[in-house]
């Protein structure tokens, strides 16, 4: 009970930041900026609602980081032992303004590196206060963010178990209610119920559970409503014959993991037995092609054709997958146009899906961690069709 950690040892953000820095030399930096909130937690543990007040990191080649922030979030980044040196601004916009108060802290010269997530106000005010410095937009950072370390990974594993638990969770309701006689779940009362089942094991099972922009939750749609890629729950009750997908995820320190299966409620049809088989086999030639030294584009196209092969190609409504870490969805991106080399250690989402007007959707979806010679689905609920029919 409460066993697992969700916060990292603040000492294994030293080997980040040396990750960094080894990476800043490469591409000619002297330091490099942030105010993502992702960097920042990726960086320093440090964790926060963002707002108008800009909380940001400069780490520069000499060995600094800092961090700066308004006054009123320091005692939370000191609580949360974020690994920077805190520099502090009173409040938003200010009398000095934050980006100054930053500059007289560091001194930029040089060539400096800034995310080029970096709003455009925040970056005109960053180049007004340091007027020395040559700000070079990149995206150095996300790039090292791609392969996580084996502590990252430790949490998006226990992400994953959670995750198969909540699947679990949202098929047994309806399982119960198929047994009972009585109404079936909406779309909506089966989202809350498997979020719950998700925020309720961590906080019964570990410590330092970490609010990120979403702890646990996901889409739930039935019927035509599936048929939409990004469809919200609604007040839809599950009925006989429906096609329902269950699109989860969850956060465990701040690391995410997605895991969707599409469901039938009683005897498939034919067609539905001809869409699901095929996105199953789809999904499996992803979980069989995805490996270090494969470029994105020739994953997503690998997986892809299955569907097309099948003569299902005018049902295709998105790429096959994407990249998972700190942000639900980030780069690299497994679809024709991203031709990055996956690598050993990268985190990515299997999720070939098809979308059939009027009927329904069908997806599934692991989250894959990348190794020397495949990739390991995180995500391990069952995924055919025979384990996906709850039967009436």
């Amino acid at each position: 009970m409460n066993t697992f950690d969700q916060r990292l040892a603040p000492i294994s953000f030293d080997g980040v930041q040396a990750r960094v820095r080894a990476q800043m030399a490469e591409e000619g930096f002297d330091a490099f900026l942030t105010d993502h909130p992702e960097d920042i937690a990726y960086l320093t543990g440090f964790f926060h609602h963002p707002s108008e007040r800009p909380v940001a990191i400069w780490i520069d080649a000499d060995g600094r980081v800092v961090m700066l922030l308004p006054e009123l979030e320091r005692e939370y980044a000191e609580s949360q032992q974020a690994r920077a040196e805190l520099v502090a601004f009173f409040e938003y916009p200010g009398v000095v303004a934050p980006f100054e108060v930053l500059a007289k802290a560091v001194a930029p010269r040089g060539r400096v590196g800034f995310a080029s997530t970096m709003p455009y106000q925040r970056l005109d005010a960053a180049r007004a206060a340091m007027g020395q410095a040559d700000l070079v937009g990149s995206d150095m950072l996300s790039r090292v963010r791609y392969i996580k370390s084996p502590e990252e990974v430790v949490l998006h594993r226990e992400a994953a178990r959670v995750t198969d638990l909540m699947l679990d969770a949202g098929v047994q309701m309806v399982a119960q209610a198929v047994a009972a006689g009585g109404d079936l779940p909406t779309e909506t009362e089966l989202e809350r119920h498997v979020t719950a089942t998700g925020t309720g094991i961590m906080y019964a099972e570990h410590r330092n559970v970490v609010v990120a922009s979403l702890l646990a939750g996901g889409l739930v749609y039935s019927g035509a409503n599936s048929a939409f890629p990004h469809g919200l729950p609604s007040v839809n009750r599950l009925k006989a014959g429906d096609t329902f997908m269950l699109s989860l995820g969850c956060a465990v320190g701040g690391r995410f993991v997605e895991g969707e299966r599409t469901f039938v409620l009683g005897e498939p049809t034919a067609d539905q037995r001809r869409y699901h088989d095929t996105i199953h086999a789809a999904q499996q030639r992803g979980r069989e092609t995805i490996r270090a030294g494969l470029e994105c584009r020739e994953a997503n196209r690998l997986c892809l054709d299955v569907i097309r092969e099948a003569g299902l190609g005018e049902f295709i409504r998105h790429r096959q997958g994407h990249g998972i870490g700190l942000g639900m969805h980030e780069a690299p991106w497994l679809e024709d146009g991203d031709a990055t080399v996956l690598e050993a250690g990268m985190v990515v989402s299997n999720e070939p899906g098809i979308y059939v007007p009027g009927h329904a959707g069908y997806r599934i979806s692991d989250s894959m961690l990348v190794t020397p010679t495949g990739a390991e689905p995180l995500t391990t609920y069952p995924r055919s069709l025979d384990d996906c029919t709850i039967a009436l």
